[in-house]
Parts: C-alpha cells; sequence; structure tokens
C-alpha cells in the first residue's frame, strides 16, 4: 500500500470496484492505491482488462451502472470524497474540475454537433464569465489547430483523427480543470500523431499547471511524458515508482513483459541486407 500524502491533489486509498452478481463478483479493482501531486503527470499502464480505465472512471463515479459498482475505499480530490458526493455535486467537479479524454474520438465527438458547438456546450454549463466563440477559437488555438474559426464550424467527419482528438483536448479544457484524465489518447493514431499528441499534453501541463493520469497499455510512451507510473495487473498495482527508475530497474515480472512488449526498431545486419 502507497503511503497518503496530504499533499497530493488526488488521493486514492483502498479503491474496490465490482462487477457481475454480488455474491461472485468480479473484482475488476482490487484495493487499489495511487496519488497525483499538482503540476506531474501520472501513467497507469496494464494491458486491456487490468481495471486501469475503471479505476479512473472511479473518481469522478462515471463507472457503467448498474453493472458495476464501488464497493469500497476513499478518494479524495482537493479535500472532496468524491465517492460519497451527490450527482448534483459531482456535476460540479465533472468537467470543471477534473476532464477526461477517451480513445476513439470519432465515437466520442457528436457527428451531427460542429466542433465549436460542443466544446462552447462544456463553457454554457460551467462558466458564465466569458463570451462563448471567442474562448471556443482560443482553446482550437492552444491545441495546435489550424483556422480556429475554421475549424469550429467543422463537423468531426471532416476533421482527420488527429484533429479530432486535439478537439477532445480542447474540449477538455473549456473548464480549465485542475486534473486531466487522458485514457488511452493515442491508441487509434498513427506514430507521428501520436508523439504530437504526447508531446501537446506536456507543453499544456507547463503553460497551465495541469496534473495528468494517463491510461495506456504501452510502457514506451510513457518514458518521455510521466513523471511517475503504476503498473496494474488484474485490478492491483504490482509497481509503482518513478518512471525512469520502473523503466530501468523493473521488480515485478508483469512490469518486465510489458517491457518486452514495446516494438523496437531492430538493425538489419550485413549478411540480412545482401540477402534483401
Amino acid at each position: 500500500m502507497e503511503t497518503k500524502q496530504n499533499s497530493a491533489l488526488l488521493s486514492v486509498e483502498d479503491l474496490e470496484v465490482h462487477f457481475g452478481p454480488v455474491d461472485d463478483p468480479v473484482r475488476a479493482v482490487d484495493r487499489v492505491d495511487f496519488n497525483i501531486f499538482p503540476g506531474e503527470i501520472v501513467a497507469l499502464v496494464g494491458e486491456s482488462g487490468s481495471g486501469k480505465s475503471i479505476s479512473a472512471l472511479s473518481i469522478a463515479k462515471l463507472i457503467p451502472q448498474p453493472a458495476g459498482r464501488i464497493v469500497g475505499g476513499k478518494v479524495v480530490f482537493q479535500a472532496l470524497e468524491t465517492l460519497g458526493l451527490k450527482d448534483s455535486e459531482l456535476r460540479k467537479v465533472r468537467g470543471d474540475k477534473i476532464s477526461y479524454i477517451f480513445q476513439e474520438p470519432a465515437t466520442s465527438l457528436n457527428p451531427v454537433f460542429t466542433v465549436g458547438w460542443q466544446i462552447g456546450e462544456a463553457i454554457r454549463l460551467h462558466r458564465n464569465d466569458v463570451q462563448v466563440k471567442p474562448e471556443v477559437e482560443k482553446l482550437l488555438a492552444a491545441v495546435g489547430l489550424p483556422d480556429p474559426k475554421r475549424t469550429a464550424k467543422s463537423y468531426p467527419h471532416e476533421l482527420s483523427g488527429g484533429m479530432q482528438q486535439r478537439a477532445m483536448i480542447a474540449m477538455a479544457l473549456a473548464c480549465d480543470p485542475d486534473l486531466l484524465v487522458a485514457d488511452e489518447p493515442t491508441t487509434a493514431l498513427d506514430v507521428t500523431v501520436q508523439k504530437q499528441i504526447l508531446e501537446l499534453l506536456i507543453d499544456l501541463r507547463e503553460k497551465r499547471g495541469l496534473s495528468i493520469l494517463l491510461i495506456t497499455h504501452n510502457l514506451g510512451i510513457v518514458a518521455n511524458v510521466a513523471d511517475r507510473v503504476y503498473v496494474m495487473k488484474s485490478g492491483k498495482i504490482v509497481e509503482f515508482g518513478e518512471t525512469k527508475t520502473v523503466l530501468k530497474t523493473p521488480q515485478h515480472d508483469y512490469t518486465k513483459k510489458l517491457l518486452k512488449a514495446v516494438p523496437r526498431l531492430h538493425s538489419v545486419n550485413r549478411q540480412d541486407a545482401r540477402n534483401v
């Protein structure tokens, strides 16, 4: 168990999430602990089904119901115990203080509304101190989208996958959150665009002081992004620490296997080259 830190922006303790029958549940998250500090990027890493996304969704009580249920633990965000909040109280936290970016932006964006309208919706819900249209264009520019005025009038299908993901990030930033949860934000993108999105997240952390929880199955992408990393397997944290330490000297066999699964470029020796 990780020691609770009073200075943490987010502190998760003994989190338990079950699915299925009460008398024989699937323990999707099994007594998980992790902390995120102000201005920090933390990676939660594991294969599909390891419980990382469910852990992240539980922070704001977003797990699918009634199939899933939080049965134990504590989540403290900015001194608020979120698991004990009513829905009306949680709505002031979701999107405003904690924002999510999901994988597959094409399925997360509504195809019948313009990108600008969808970003503006979050502003209209949580902020009445700004003019919506200029703020939308400002956000689109902040995430590196060209011609923000034109992009705001575009429908999702008119944008590339990378542009759609940048639009999703702009939407998540609309209410100037303190914590950004990025759930597999680069999965559906090619390698070049993946690199651009990760660099954008780093830049946003530096410029806005954001804390970021990065959910991924790929240890390879966290090396130059995350300050610390937690490795999940079968609903449990099996290893955690500073990213450089975990990647350089992994202690758990599962972490070692994840590292071996990272694609690598291998040089072709001269004999192989002659045979090509």
